[in-house]
């Protein structure tokens, strides 16, 4: 069974396409098949991937305003096992168009349903980029989520930031998902050295015990100048840090949703290994 993980956090710059784009890519190299769908009008998962995010049709856009099927709007990435539903900049009219819609909240649970059940191509999972906001878009994903998955960036304001998302993922359980549940909180840009890095992480680990991830992304110049160059971390550097964390937080979290990774199952493989063979689809 598909299940589908939204991620978000209303705060930008906290890492959220950033681990859309390499987490996907790190469930994918472990074997598993993914698709991604960017709902984010900036479409930096979309470009992030390689793919252009100025060409229109057949993107998210076309999924909220229209009779586009899913299925049509489903695009390869570099990475094999790695789907894509892109995004452009049309999104942002969506949100305006989708006001006046019947069941707007719900549009892309009932596409994403029928898709589901015409068992046109079995994806173990669907992950949703959310944009940095809590309209109507961000509402939608939620909406079509089995979880959430919460990237915390380690500074002053992350903590803050969290309360107005939660009070939103309340409401939406409340009226229209309640089976909506909290995959996991992530830090992002740690840096063990920094006294601030450590107190998020120890208030995050207080308050939300297990759902913290036990893998943090530590901050890494190899992961911010990968999607430049329109390619996963696991991709354009699969040695450095970046890489290293992304496919050790994609092991963690398939471990975390009952899958065993073929280096659990060897114990004497390593991550460097299960990097070394990741296949990338010829462009």
């Amino acid at each position: 069974m598909t299940k589908i993980i939204s991620i978000s956090n209303q705060k930008g710059g906290v890492g959220k396409t950033t681990t859309a784009i390499n987490l996907s890519s790190a469930i994918a190299a472990y074997g598993k098949k993914v698709l991604m769908i960017d709902t984010d009008p900036q479409a930096n998962a979309t470009s992030g991937l390689g793919l252009d995010n100025s060409i229109e049709g057949n993107s998210t856009y076309e999924i909220f305003i229209s009779d586009k099927k899913v299925k049509d709007c489903i695009k390869d990435t570099q990475v094999q096992n790695l789907k894509i539903i892109s995004a452009n900049i049309n999104l942002v009219a969506a949100e305006l168009e989708l006001v006046d819609l019947p069941h707007r909240e719900s549009i892309l649970k009932n596409k994403l349903k029928e898709f589901l059940a015409e068992n046109i191509e079995d994806f173990d999972f669907i992950l949703v980029d959310c944009p940095p906001s809590l309209g109507l878009i961000t509402v939608n994903a939620l909406t079509a989520a089995d979880s959430l998955l919460i990237p915390v960036q380690c500074e002053y304001y992350a903590l803050e930031g969290l309360s107005q998302l939660l009070n939103t993922i309340k409401n939406v359980k409340n009226i229209f998902n309640p089976d909506l549940n909290i995959e996991g909180y992530l830090l992002t840009m740690f840096d063990s050295r920094l006294k601030l890095s450590n107190q998020i992480e120890s208030e995050l680990r207080k308050f939300f015990g297990e759902k913290v991830f036990t893998t943090k992304i530590f901050r890494n110049v190899k992961i911010g100048e990968a999607p430049s160059y329109g390619k996963p971390i696991i991709v354009y550097d699969p040695a450095s840090t970046g890489a290293l964390n992304y496919m050790d937080l994609g092991k963690e979290f398939l471990l975390r949703n009952g899958f065993e990774t073929e280096s659990e199952k060897n114990s004497d493989n390593s991550n460097n290994s299960e990097i070394n063979e990741i296949k990338v689809n010829e462009t």
